[in-house]
């Protein structure tokens, strides 16, 4: 990969999320996106462990100074616990095709929130290109019936969409502070710890353990969950770390903003989703917004 290996990172990842996208909406609809969340981290914890296991003999990370642990911990809690609940509901009711569209919002939200949070620099530019993301993603939500617009899609899931988004959005400012120059895979798996946590607690307060029971009745969607679990949690965010430590948090962001534009093919040819042109556009010119933010 030589010096791209952040760029390629990041495509990476885009790619695997767009796998993870489809696992995981199929699983939503089945069981809510509630049980999904917590399974799907549980098997994640699983397959960090394991390779926590084979390379330093510990099932769980020893190298992380306590204010690693600190903001990945709540890294964690907000990009899994708050956004994952948020983009899961949102598979769940507008499908997993028009939730990570949504999900474009998250690099320039993501550089909003460094501005806000880290003091990093926010120009004329990086308005200009949310508002483009806007216009895309504004194609694609509207319809025109008559002389007004309505909602083409359900606005409660519009608004899982946006929680998503900012949720991710503000998980990674604080996975980059948190991780600095450490390790992608053991940053991750400490997300994945506060996350899984985050979910048991939940499930506790709300009281709805019941739901796990109804998952297992359907070997499918234990199918869906586990791998949806080893391509999202598990490689999918390792390698969005990675990228972000190799290259800037904007053009590793943007690279993994194409996950809505690869989910159009599988969208039409496995899901036989009715694609319309204007989705289609709407769909490019919101990742081109992105693309343009980051110039």
């Amino acid at each position: 990969m030589g010096q791209h290996t952040g760029e390629f990172a990041a495509l990476l990842t885009a790619v695997l999320w767009t796998v993870t996208a489809l696992s995981f909406e199929q699983a939503a609809k089945r069981v809510g996106s509630l049980a999904v969340n917590l399974l799907r981290l549980g098997f994640a914890l699983v397959f960090y462990c394991i390779l926590s296991l084979f390379r330093s003999g510990r099932l769980f990370p020893s190298v992380a100074d306590d204010s690693a642990w600190l903001w990945l911990s709540v890294s964690g809690i907000i990009g899994f616990v708050f956004g994952d609940y948020c983009l899961f509901s949102a598979y769940a009711v507008i499908g997993s095709r028009v939730a990570n569209l949504l999900m474009a919002l998250a690099p320039p939200l993501a550089t909003l929130f460094g501005w806000m949070i880290l003091g990093e620099k926010f120009g004329l530019k990086g308005f200009l290109g949310m508002g483009l993301t806007l216009a895309g993603i504004v194609m694609v939500v509207l319809r025109k019936p008559g002389n007004k617009f309505n909602f083409h899609y359900s606005s409660r899931g519009l608004l899982f969409g946006l929680g998503a988004a900012a949720g991710q959005a503000i998980g990674l400012v604080f996975s980059k502070y948190g991780m600095k120059d450490g390790d992608p895979f053991v940053s991750s798996q400490i997300r994945v710890i506060a996350g899984f946590i985050g979910f048991l607690v939940l499930f506790t307060i709300l009281n709805k353990w019941s739901l796990l029971k109804l998952v297992f009745q359907r070997s499918s969607t234990v199918g869906f969950i586990a791998s949806g679990s080893f391509f999202g949690p598990f490689l999918g965010v390792s390698f969005s770390l990675m990228a972000v430590k190799y290259t800037t948090t904007g053009i590793a962001s943007t690279i993994m903003a194409l996950t809505p534009v690869l989910l159009i093919p599988p969208a039409i040819l496995l899901l036989k989703e009715k694609v319309s042109w204007r989705d289609i556009v709407g769909s490019v010119v919101a990742v081109a917004g992105v693309a343009i933010f980051f110039l």
